[in-house]
C-alpha cells in the first residue's frame, strides 16, 4: 500500500512508543530482584517480522542497540504462536551473560506479524563470583551459564535456573519477561484490529523512513570532514589505547575505529553489538535526541572495527566489562570527536554476593558540561540510564547498611560552565560476602573541552585503604567498602 498520510503516522508512532513503554512497565512491576523492580536494569523494544526495530522504549541504551543483533540471532527459526526464544551469548546476539533476553514472535491470523522483545540484567547467571559480573575473569566462560538461541519452554526455565544462584529469582524475572513479551502482543494486535495488518506494516516501514530522514537532515549540518580522537580504559595489565576516525560526508557518519588495541586477556573487550549500541547512542546525542529510537535512525552511520579487536571481540573473549565500562569509552570517543566535554565515562559497576544473596549496582556521577549550560550531577547518563537501588530498599533486603549516600562535592571539573559532581557511596558489611569491582576513569580523569578543566577521577577504598579499578575480594562484617565516583569535565575557560 501506498504511504501513511502525517496524522496517522504520528498515530501509529504514539501507538508503537506506548506499547514498548507498557512492556517495560510490566517486566519492571512483575520482576523480583532489586535490579529490576528497583533500578529497572531492563529494556523492552518491538520489531518487525524482517527484523529491524521499529521503536524501542527509553530505557538502557547498551541494551537497546544490540537487541537487532538478538532478533537477527533468532530470525530465521520456525516461529510458533505462544512460543518464545531466549539467549544471553554475546557473540550469538548477547551483551554480557547476565543481560538475558526473551524475544516472543507475534502473530495475527497465523501470519507472523512482529517480534516482542525484553532484556534484563538478572541478579546472577552461575558464575564462580556471586553476581557473575567478576573483576577478573579471562574467557566467557569464567562468567556464568552461556545461553545459545534456544526455544523458552518451562523445562528450560528450570534447568536454567537451577544452574544459577537463587532459582526461584531467576525463575520470577523469566516469567516478567514473559508477560512483558506478552503485553507486546496485545497491544500490536489492538493495533492491527483497529487499523488492519497492512496499514500497521506500513506504519513500520514509515516509521523507519521518518527517521532516517531527520537523522540526515540532522548530519547534514555538521561540517563535512574528518575528526579523531583517542582515549584509554584502566585494563589490570595496563592501559588499553582506543582510536577514532570520524568521518562526515554530506548526510552519512563513517565511524572508524581499527587503530584500536586488539582483544586482551581480561574481560574489557566488546562484541560488535555492543560497540554499535555505544555509536547508536553518540548519533542520537549529536543529531536530533526526539527522532524516534527504531533501526531506520541508525542507516546513515557506518561504523567499523577490525575483527579481533578489543570493540570486535572473538569468542571465548571475556565481556563482562565490555558491555558497561568499554562502550561508555566508545560513547566518550564519539563525543569527544565533536568536541563534547565528557561526562564520569563509567558505570561504577559493583557487585555483592554470597550463596545467600545476590546484589549489582551502577552507580551515578558527573557528567560532561555544555557550551551553554553546567553538566548535571549524580545521575546516570548514557549507555546506563538505570535508576539508584533505594537505601530502604538495600538495608531492607540486603545485608548491607548504607553509611553514607552523597554528592561528591567539587568533582566536577572547573570551566566557563561546571562539570557535574560525583556521589559517594559508602556501604558496610553485615555478613560475610563477596565484593567485585569493575570501573573506570580511576588513573585517568574525564576530559573538559574548549579549555575547560578535567573532572576528579573516581575512587574505590575498603576500610581506608585505595583498591585498583578493577578488584574483588571478601569482606568481613564491619567492613566498608566505599566508591567515589568521577566527576564530568568542564566546558570553556573559567
Amino acid at each position: 500500500m501506498k504511504g501513511l498520510d502525517p496524522i496517522t503516522l504520528q498515530v501509529m508512532l504514539g501507538a508503537l512508543r506506548a506499547a514498548c513503554d507498557e512492556m517495560g512497565a510490566v517486566l519492571v512491576r512483575s520482576a523480583h530482584s532489586a535490579n529490576i523492580k528497583e533500578r529497572r536494569d531492563a529494556s523492552t523494544a518491538l520489531f518487525d517480522a524482517e527484523g529491524q526495530m521499529v521503536m524501542q522504549a527509553e530505557h538502557i541504551p547498551v541494551h537497546l542497540g544490540a537487541m537487532p543483533s538478538a532478533v537477527a540471532a533468532v530470525l530465521r527459526e520456525d516461529h510458533r504462536p505462544g512460543e518464545a526464544w531466549i539467549l544471553n551469548d554475546p557473540f550469538r546476539g548477547g551483551t554480557h551473560l547476565p543481560d538475558i533476553t526473551v524475544i516472543s514472535p507475534l502473530f495475527h491470523g497465523g501470519e507472523l506479524a512482529a517480534f516482542a522483545a525484553s532484556r534484563a540484567h538478572h541478579a546472577d547467571v552461575g558464575a564462580k563470583e556471586p553476581g557473575s559480573m567478576p573483576a577478573d575473569s579471562r574467557t566467557i566462560h569464567d562468567e556464568g551459564v552461556v545461553i545459545q538461541p534456544t526455544r523458552l519452554t518451562p523445562d528450560v526455565v528450570d534447568e536454567l535456573a537451577g544452574r544459577m544462584r537463587n532459582p526461584p529469582q531467576r525463575r520470577a524475572d523469566l516469567r516478567a519477561q514473559l508477560a512483558a513479551g506478552r503485553a507486546g502482543a496485545e497491544r500490536v494486535t489492538g493495533m492491527i484490529e483497529r487499523f488492519g495488518l497492512d496499514v500497521v506494516r506500513a506504519g513500520m516501514h514509515e516509521t523507519l523512513d521518518y527517521a532516517e530522514r531527520r537523522t540526515r537532515a540532522r548530519i547534514a549540518e555538521l561540517e563535512d570532514g574528518v575528526r579523531e580522537a583517542r582515549d584509554v580504559l584502566e585494563a589490570a595489565e595496563g592501559d588499553l589505547e582506543l582510536r577514532l576516525r570520524a568521518t562526515v560526508a554530506g548526510d552519512e557518519l563513517m565511524l572508524d575505529f581499527t587503530r584500536s588495541a586488539p582483544q586482551h586477556d581480561g574481560n574489557l573487550n566488546c562484541p560488535l553489538p555492543v560497540t554499535l549500541s555505544a555509536c547508536y547512542f553518540a548519533l542520537r546525542v549529536l543529531t536530533d535526541p526526539d527522532v524516534p529510537p527504531c533501526a531506520g535512525a541508525y542507516r546513515p552511520l557506518t561504523v567499523t572495527a577490525a575483527e579481533g579487536s578489543l570493540l570486535n571481540a572473538r569468542p571465548p573473549a571475556a565481556v563482562a566489562a565490555g558491555n558497561v565500562e568499554t562502550s561508555s569509552r566508545v560513547a566518550d570517543l564519539v563525543l569527544a570527536a565533536f568536541g563534547r566535554a565528557l561526562g564520569q565515562g563509567t558505570m561504577n559497576n559493583l557487585t555483592l554476593g554470597s550463596d545467600d544473596f545476590t546484589y549489582y549496582e551502577t552507580l551515578g556521577g558527573g557528567q560532561g558540561a555544555c557550551p551553554d549550560a553546567d553538566g548535571p550531577s549524580a545521575v546516570h547518563v548514557a549507555m546506563s540510564n538505570t535508576l539508584n537501588t533505594p537505601v530502604e530498599a538495600l538495608e531492607l533486603e540486603f545485608p548491607l547498611r548504607a553509611v553514607e549516600y552523597a554528592v561528591r562535592r567539587a568533582s566536577g571539573g572547573a570551566g566557563r560552565h561546571r562539570g557535574g559532581d560525583g556521589v559517594v557511596r559508602q556501604l558496610e558489611a553485615l555478613s560475610e560476602m563477596r565484593y567485585s569491582l569493575i570501573t573506570e576513569r580511576r588513573r585517568h580523569a574525564p576530559p573538559g573541552a574548549d579549555g575547560g578543566e578535567p573532572g576528579a577521577p573516581g575512587r574505590n577504598l575498603l576500610n581506608g585503604e585505595e583498591l585498583p579499578a578493577k578488584a574483588s575480594g571478601r569482606l568481613h562484617p564491619g567492613d566498608r567498602l566505599r566508591i567515589e565516583t568521577p566527576g564530568g569535565g568542564g566546558h570553556g575557560k573559567d
